[in-house]
C-alpha cells in the first residue's frame, strides 16, 4: 500500500490530465484515441493515433507516434539511458497494436555545453552509441532529428538527454488501447531476455514485438502497456483506472519487480486464456472490487486516483468543485413537426472561415457525410478591400443557400476578451443580416454553429431569440468555464427537448457522448429566459 501510494504521487507518474486539458485533441475529427482512454477518461494513452485526414472520403490508415525517455538512467549511464529510450519509444507503439515492421526514429538530443570538457563529450558521445547500437540491432533507423549543445547556464547543466520518438503507420482496426476492458481477465506479463550489461536482448525484443502483433491480430488482446518510469506497477494501476476496475496479483509475483524498470516488456489482458511462451508469466486477474492487491493487502482505487490526481491539482487542477444541490430536470417532450415550405435534394450549407477558424473541413465532411453540399467560403480581411469583397460576395452565397452553419476555432484569437466578437460583427452587417433573416423566415432556413459560431449567434440575439438584436446586459452568453480553463475531453450530454430540427432523430432522455473544446462553454441566462426556453 505505501509503494503504491508513494509510485502514483510521485511527478513522473502522477495525473497530468490538467495539463493536456488545455490542448484541443479532437480538432480534424481524426482522432482515434482520447489522451484519456476509459468511461472516466483517466488511463493515458502511450500513443498518439489519427486517422489520416481525407477532403473526400474515409481512411482506414492511422498514424501513430510515441516518444521514449528517463532521465535518471541517462544521467547514470547516457548509453544504457538512449539505448532505452529507444526501446520504450518503439514498445509504446507495439503496445499500441503497430506492425513492428514499418516503425521509423526521430532523435532529440540535448546536452551541456561541451567545450573542452572530455567528460561533457564523453556523456554525448556515449549516449549517440547507446542510440546507435540500438538502431542497428533493431534495424529501426532515425530519419531525422535535432541536436542541441548549449543546455547549459553559468553552472547548471541539464541532463544528458537523448528523447526518441517512434512513429509508423498501420491499420485503424488494430488499435488496441491500454485500459482494462472487462472484469475476470486474466493479465499476463510479457518480457524480453536481459543481457550482462542489463539491457534487453534485442533478439528477444524482436521475437516479442512480434508476439504481439500475432496475439493482436488473433483477437486475443483486449489491453496493452509497456511499463516506463513506475515499472508495471504504474502501468497496472493506470490500465485499472480508466473504468474502475480493480486488479489482483497472482501469488507468485515478486513485489519488488513490480516497482522496478521493466523496459520493452507488456503488460497484456486478455479476454480468452492464451499459451505462456517462455517469456509471459501470469501477472493476476482483473477482478470487480476497485481495488489493487494481493490476498496480502488491497489498496482501494479511489484513494490512489485521488493521490494521483492531487500531486498537481494546485498548479494543473482537472477537478471542478461541485454542488451538492440537484438540478431541476428540463423535459419538453413535445416534439415539433413542421416542415420546410421547401424542398431539395441536397441542401446547400454555407460555411465561412473567419481568421482563426480550425474546423471548417470537419464541419464540410459531416455535410457532405449525412447528404448536403458544402460550401467553404473563406473572408479575406487582408485589407479593408478585401473585406469589402468578402461582404458582399458572401451575401449573395447566403441568398443561395439553405443552411448557414458557422464553424469554431479561435476567431480573432479569441479577443478582445472573449470569443465570435469578430464572426458577430461580419454578420451584423447590412448586406448579411438581411439576407441573413430572409433565409430564416421566408426560405425556411437553418442556422447552426459551434464554438465560436454557438458564441456568435447568441452574441447576435438569434440564440435564444430568433432574430438579429442589440445584446443587453442581462442576455444571454456563454462565459469561462467554472474550472478557470480551457478544457477539451469527451462530455456525457442529455437530450431534454427534440423541438428543434437538427435534434429530429434524436430521443428525449437520450445521452450522447459529445467532444468539448473550449475555456467559454458555461451557458449564463436569467430566469425568464430559461423558462421561456
Amino acid at each position: 500500500e505505501k509503494g503504491m501510494k508513494e509510485l502514483v504521487s510521485d511527478l513522473n507518474v502522477c495525473s497530468k490530465r490538467g495539463l493536456s486539458e488545455r490542448f484541443d485533441s479532437t480538432i480534424g475529427g481524426n482522432t482515434v484515441l482520447m489522451p484519456f482512454g476509459g468511461i472516466k477518461q483517466r488511463t493515458p494513452i502511450q500513443a498518439m493515433v489519427h486517422k489520416i485526414p481525407m477532403l473526400e472520403g474515409e481512411c482506414s490508415t492511422v498514424s501513430m507516434m510515441s516518444y521514449g525517455f528517463n532521465p535518471y538512467i541517462l544521467e547514470q549511464s547516457p548509453y544504457h539511458g538512449a539505448y532505452l529510450a529507444i526501446v520504450e519509444s518503439v514498445a509504446k507503439l507495439i503496445a499500441t497494436g503497430a506492425s513492428y515492421d514499418r516503425i521509423y526514429l526521430s532523435l532529440q538530443e540535448y546536452f551541456e555545453k561541451l567545450g573542452d570538457n572530455d567528460k561533457s563529450w564523453g556523456k554525448a558521445f556515449s549516449a549517440v552509441l547507446g542510440a546507435f547500437r540500438a538502431q542497428m540491432e533493431l534495424g529501426i533507423g532515425a530519419i531525422g532529428g535535432k541536436d542541441s549543445m548549449s543546455g547549459t547556464f553559468e553552472d547548471i547543466h541539464v541532463p544528458p538527454t537523448l528523447i526518441s520518438f517512434a512513429v509508423t503507420t498501420d491499420e485503424l482496426c488494430k488499435v488496441v488501447s491500454p485500459e482494462f476492458k472487462g472484469r475476470g481477465h486474466e493479465v499476463v506479463w510479457l518480457r524480453p531476455e536481459l543481457g550482462e550489461d542489463g539491457l534487453p536482448k534485442a533478439e528477444s525484443l524482436i521475437k516479442n514485438f512480434k508476439l504481439v502483433r500475432t496475439l493482436v491480430d488473433n483477437g486475443l488482446v483486449a489491453a496493452c502497456y509497456t511499463p516506463g518510469f513506475g515499472g508495471p506497477a504504474e502501468a497496472v494501476f493506470k490500465m485499472a483506472i480508466g473504468n474502475n476496475i480493480g486488479f489482483e496479483f497472482d501469488e507468485g509475483v515478486s513485489m519488488r519487480e513490480m516497482f522496478g524498470y521493466a523496459y520493452g516488456s507488456f503488460i497484456i489482458e486478455t479476454s480468452k486464456n492464451i499459451d505462456l511462451t517462455a517469456d509471459m508469466k501470469l501477472l493476476g486477474k482483473t477482478v470487480s472490487r476497485e481495488s489493487i492487491g494481493s490476498k496480502k493487502g488491497r489498496v482501494r482505487l479511489l484513494a490512489l486516483n485521488a493521490l494521483y490526481e492531487g500531486k498537481l491539482e494546485p498548479v494543473y487542477s482537472c477537478n471542478i468543485k461541485t454542488s451538492d444541490e440537484s438540478i431541476p430536470e428540463m423535459i419538453y417532450r413535445t416534439r415539433s413537426d413542421e416542415a420546410p415550405g421547401s424542398t431539395v435534394d441536397k441542401p446547400r450549407f454555407l460555411i465561412p472561415v473567419f481568421p482563426g477558424t480550425n474546423c471548417e473541413y470537419d464541419t464540410a465532411r459531416a455535410v457532405e457525410k449525412a447528404g448536403g453540399e458544402a460550401e467553404i467560403f473563406v473572408v479575406n480581411n487582408l485589407t479593408a478591400d478585401h473585406l469589402k469583397r468578402s461582404v458582399k460576395e458572401f451575401a449573395a452565397a447566403l441568398a443561395k443557400a439553405n443552411v448557414l452553419f458557422i464553424p469554431g476555432g479561435f476567431s480573432g484569437a479569441d479577443e478582445p476578451d472573449g470569443s465570435g466578437k469578430f464572426i458577430t460583427s461580419f454578420l451584423r452587417n447590412e448586406a448579411i443580416s438581411v439576407e441573413l433573416m430572409k433565409l430564416l423566415n421566408e426560405r425556411d432556413g437553418l442556422v447552426a454553429g459551434i464554438c465560436n459560431g454557438f458564441q456568435a449567434l447568441i452574441k447576435l440575439g438569434l440564440l435564444p431569440y430568433g432574430e438579429i438584436g442589440v445584446q443587453k446586459e442581462n442576455s444571454p452568453t456563454l462565459t469561462f468555464n467554472n474550472i478557470g480553463r480551457h478544457q477539451s475531453k469527451l462530455v456525457r450530454t442529455k437530450v431534454c427537448s427534440t423541438r428543434s430540427p437538427w435534434l429530429r432523430k434524436a430521443s428525449v432522455g437520450q445521452i450522447l457522448t459529445v467532444p468539448i473544446s473550449h475555456g467559454e462553454g458555461r451557458f449564463v441566462a436569467n430566469t425568464n429566459d430559461i423558462d421561456t426556453m
